[in-house]
């Protein structure tokens, strides 16, 4: 590689981290892709420029990019989000969980609402010891509409919300819909704060770790799948 296409390649990179807050690491262990979620998950409105948000139409083709390059082995996935979009948010999970290559993500500050399925779609999940996470029931922002069947539409995507984190976690249904409707946790909302070790404890994260710890696991798991190959 020249000077030219080093420099090409450098910049590529650097667009990357700016844009999507995204970067490609390679060592001896193979290269992975990091990948943030910071902020609000953006759906289909856009939200205001002075909120810090991860856009799904940039992510969705993304993921699809690093399943299919020979040149990225695995994903490492950085979570600091209150949620935000539910739709959004469980488009890019289920694209992480349907992904063959090694993946792991990380919970740093706090993985909140709709944080919670893209933090346990990967195949192996680390939290921090003081990040959070707040378990809490589907609810909408704006106007709509008080009838039965606008109840039924949110109880609906509740239980894919519950279906979809028990089964990509050691989490059992009725725990988790237990500390989504608790009371007396938080002064003003129904729902449950979790930290780094009780999300652990209950099985909704699998393990409590650094950024150290969920790069060795990243790396074991792409030497295995290299090994099978």
């Amino acid at each position: 590689m020249d000077n030219t296409d080093h420099a090409e390649m450098m910049e590529q990179e650097r667009e990357q981290v700016v844009e999507l807050g995204s970067n490609v690491t390679g060592s001896k262990n193979g290269r992975i892709y990091t990948l943030t979620i910071i902020g609000q998950v953006e759906g289909h409105q856009v939200l205001p420029e002075t909120c810090k948000t991860t856009k799904y139409e940039h992510i969705l083709p993304l993921l699809a990019g690093i399943e299919e390059s020979e040149d990225v082995d695995g994903l490492l996935l950085l979570l600091n989000t209150v949620g935000g979009d539910i739709e959004a948010g469980l488009a890019i999970a289920e694209m992480i969980a349907g992904m063959k290559k090694p993946t792991v993500s990380l919970v740093l500050g706090g993985g909140h609402s709709i944080g919670i399925p893209l933090a346990v779609c990967t195949k192996k999940s680390f939290i921090t010891p003081t990040a959070s996470m707040t378990v809490h029931p589907v609810r909408m922002t704006g106007l709509v509409v008080g009838a039965p069947q606008t109840f039924r539409y949110f109880q609906r995507i509740q239980e894919q919300i519950v279906e979809f984190v028990s089964h990509n976690s050691k989490i059992a249904k009725q725990e988790f819909e237990q500390y989504m409707m608790a009371t007396g946790e938080m002064a003003t909302d129904v729902g449950t704060i979790l930290y780094g070790r009780e999300a652990v404890a209950s099985g909704l994260i699998d393990k409590l770790g650094s950024l150290s710890d969920a790069l060795s696991e990243l790396h074991h798991m792409v030497d295995q799948r290299k090994h099978q190959k």
